[in-house]
Order: structure tokens, then C-alpha cells, then sequence
């Protein structure tokens, strides 16, 4: 039995064309034909049952043949904002395992201790994508550009806010238990620092923006554990 191919097309039901990268793979990779059939996602809860309808040198129309509506297996939106790593293949790595794990959305936050300033967010973008199809998730995460720690946390956002910090002298709760105990919410964002952690006085500033000071549990971790952390404790959390 072949195992079918999953291909990312936004706005797939008013395409009928795979995107050049898609159709480069499926064309020199695959050696997809006319009449080969395919699964096509949208990034907005859509799979598509759809055939080859042309293949040429450079060129894969596809004809839709069914649509499937998928059901997401969590209720309400996870956002991680969190300062990039000087080393991206780390924060690259928990980019594709939170994206399998499963969320919404994803901001870098420039921060007063960040040692990374510039993020290329097509790289990312990418990784988002090659993980959406290999975990077959029906909803894509938005990617943000990366964002100053104080516009960020100015701007208003839905349900409960997060800030996860080190400071011992700064009361904090645990994250899974906060989350866990409070059944109605719906939208969460936490907000992980860079590797020196967030200023004391971000932290601050955040809590006096309505973010709530927490942990992540008894260890120290290192940024891309604690983001991937928050996904997955947030994602327990209002699984359905």
C-alpha cells in the first residue's frame, strides 16, 4: 500500500495548483503523475482527498475530490511568545516539536537580555510547515515577526497571560497547576525569556500588564525546553 502524501496549499479549495516547493517535491521527489492521488491541508482545519489532474517539468494541478473537515483536538488558542536562542538550530528544533505537539501561534520577543536581535522568519516558517505535514496537523501556527518585550506585552490580548522567569524574590505558581484548576479558559499565552532570562524588571512590567508570574515546574531549563514545556503543559491542559 503507497502511503499518502500530504501537501500544505493555503486557500487550497480556491487553487489548483501546488506551490512551486510542494510541486518540486512532488514532481522530482515523488514522480507523481497524472491520476495520482494526493492529501492536500489548508492550515485551517481542512484536508482535501485530491488527484493529479497535470504534471509537467515544473507545474502539479490537482483536481479536489472530496473535502474532510478536520476536528481540532484542543479547544482555544495557545500563543508562545519567546526570545530566540543565539544558536537557532535550538530554537529551530522546539519550533517543529511544539508544532507536532500542537498550537496557535509563535512570537519572538526581543528582550532586554536577548542575545539574538534578527530572526529570519521564512526559515521558520518552512519548519512550521514540513512539521504540519509529518504530524498530519489539520491547523497550521501562525509565525509573528519578532516584536519588543514592551510592545508585546502593551498590546491586549484574550484569556489568561504568563510570565515564566527564574526570580526567586518574585511570588510565582506553577504553570500546569494554574491552568489545570481553571476550566473555563480558553486562550493562553505564555511568555518564555531568553537565556539569561527576562530583566527583573520585564517581569515587572509584565505583571503590572496583567501577566501572571510563574514556573515551569522544579527544574531550570534551558529557553527551548521551557518553550516546548509551556506548549505541552498548555496543550494537556485544554486538550478535549
Amino acid at each position: 500500500m503507497k502511503e499518502v502524501r500530504y501537501f500544505y496549499v493555503p486557500d487550497a479549495e480556491n487553487n489548483n495548483e501546488l506551490p512551486q516547493e510542494e510541486a518540486t517535491h512532488a514532481l522530482r521527489v515523488l514522480r507523481l503523475k497524472s491520476g495520482d492521488e494526493m492529501f492536500i491541508m489548508d492550515g485551517t482545519g481542512n484536508f482535501y482527498h485530491a488527484e493529479v489532474s497535470l504534471a509537467t517539468n515544473k507545474k502539479c494541478l490537482y483536481e479536489i475530490k472530496e473535502t474532510l473537515p478536520q476536528n481540532k483536538t484542543w479547544k482555544g488558542h495557545i500563543h508562545l511568545a519567546i526570545a530566540p536562542t543565539k544558536n537557532m538550530d535550538r530554537i529551530e528544533w522546539m519550533t517543529e516539536k511544539a508544532t507536532e505537539i500542537g498550537f496557535d501561534e509563535l512570537t519572538f520577543l526581543n528582550c532586554t537580555f536577548s542575545e539574538r536581535k534578527v530572526l529570519r522568519t521564512e526559515r521558520i516558517e518552512k519548519i512550521v510547515v514540513s512539521a504540519v505535514k509529518q504530524s498530519r496537523k489539520p491547523w497550521k501556527p501562525v509565525v509573528n515577526e519578532m516584536i519588543s518585550f514592551k510592545d508585546f506585552i502593551s498590546t491586549p490580548r484574550k484569556g489568561r497571560k504568563f510570565i515564566a522567569h527564574c526570580y526567586q524574590e518574585i511570588e510565582k505558581n506553577d504553570l500546569f497547576d494554574i491552568i489545570n484548576s481553571d476550566k473555563e479558559n480558553e486562550s493562553i499565552t505564555v511568555l518564555v525569556g531568553p537565556e539569561g532570562d527576562f530583566s527583573i524588571e520585564e517581569v515587572r512590567l509584565a505583571i503590572e500588564n496583567g501577566y501572571e508570574s510563574i514556573s515551569l515546574g522544579q527544574s531550570r531549563l534551558r529557553t527551548e525546553t521551557a518553550g516546548l514545556m509551556a506548549v505541552t503543559m498548555s496543550q494537556l491542559s485544554l486538550r478535549l
